[in-house]
């Protein structure tokens, strides 16, 4: 049986049935602030392994920070982060890495000049001889790479031509694999269909079920709620540093998850005002009341 409820932060919280598996990441209460600007407060997020947890949020929610977080790039100020079960807190995104969490930026790290092979293998290269004057061993390196990439279902004619030369998509798959390859269980995902098109943003997001498959809990970070809801099984939305909706994908329509994105509840609070203007017709927009959280009672029903 599930209910709904919120926090004390007012975040709409819908409880889905609960999971076997043991959360990876774990977030409570976390917050982060810089001086006096309090960047991200109260946020609340379980990672679990083969499930995808789309955080959604306009510019300025705290997206970029949560991310900073949870890949050691910087430590949270408030709360608690567990990675299985311990609380951590990361001095270093090699900590992170360490503990099986790569982040796949909108930048891909990449070198668009370099064969795909080699950005493949970027920073980890293979090599073989003995020391001090060990060598690349390059067929080796192409062997893994092209057996990695079709185990994700991506398939390349040939690997030496520049990652420069690939679509926008496959480019995010090739960093996709390559973390899945060194070992990552957890894969953050930074907006990566946010400059797509459409056929583009299939491909990556048919890459991102394949990594939930594969068993990795997937943090797809993201402003588009229909890219989200394609994929996605937990939804949450930041607005302002802090958790508006928490929500399982059994318990939130994408309407309802469009609307908080968009910010639904303050657009139906200027509906008077739209009223005003002339040209506007204001007769399909939401009503105040149809956005607002539901209400939980003692008997733990909602109202």
């Amino acid at each position: 049986m599930t209910s709904n409820g919120s926090t004390a932060n007012g975040a709409l919280v819908k409880d889905a049935a609960p999971q076997d598996e043991k959360p990876i990441v774990e977030l409570r209460g976390a917050g982060k602030s810089y001086g006096n600007i309090r960047a991200l407060h109260g946020v609340t997020l379980s990672v679990q392994p083969g499930r995808v947890t789309c955080v959604l949020g306009d510019n300025g929610a705290g997206k970029s920070t949560l991310i900073k977080i949870i890949s050691g790039l910087h430590q949270h100020t408030e709360g608690e982060f567990l990675v299985d079960g311990e609380p951590v807190r990361f001095s270093t995104p090699r900590e992170a890495l360490d503990k099986g969490i790569a982040t796949v930026y909108q930048d891909l790290a990449v070198v668009p000049l370099m064969p795909v092979w080699r950005n493949f293998f970027l920073g980890s290269e293979m090599t073989s001889g003995p020391w001090p004057v060990r060598r690349l061993d390059i067929a080796r390196m192409k062997k893994t790479a092209d057996e990695e990439l079709r185990a994700m279902g991506i398939v390349l004619d040939d690997l030496e031509q520049p990652i420069g030369t690939l679509s926008g998509g496959q480019r995010q798959s090739v960093a996709i694999a390559r973390a899945v390859y060194f070992g990552a269980r957890v894969l953050i995902l930074d907006e990566p269909t946010a400059a797509l098109g459409v056929k583009q943003s299939g491909v990556v997001l048919k890459y991102i079920a394949a990594a939930r498959d594969r068993g990795l809990g997937v943090i797809f970070i993201t402003h588009n709620p229909h890219h989200a809801y394609m994929v996605g099984d937990y939804f949450s939305v930041l607005r302002l540093g802090t958790m508006e909706l928490s929500a399982d994908r059994s318990q939130v329509s994408l309407e309802e998850l469009t609307n908080h994105m968009a910010g639904g509840a303050e657009l139906a609070a200027l509906k008077h005002e739209l009223a005003e203007v002339r040209g506007v017709d204001v007769e399909e927009l939401p009503e105040e009341q149809d956005l607002k959280a539901p209400v939980v009672t003692s008997e733990g029903t909602a109202s």
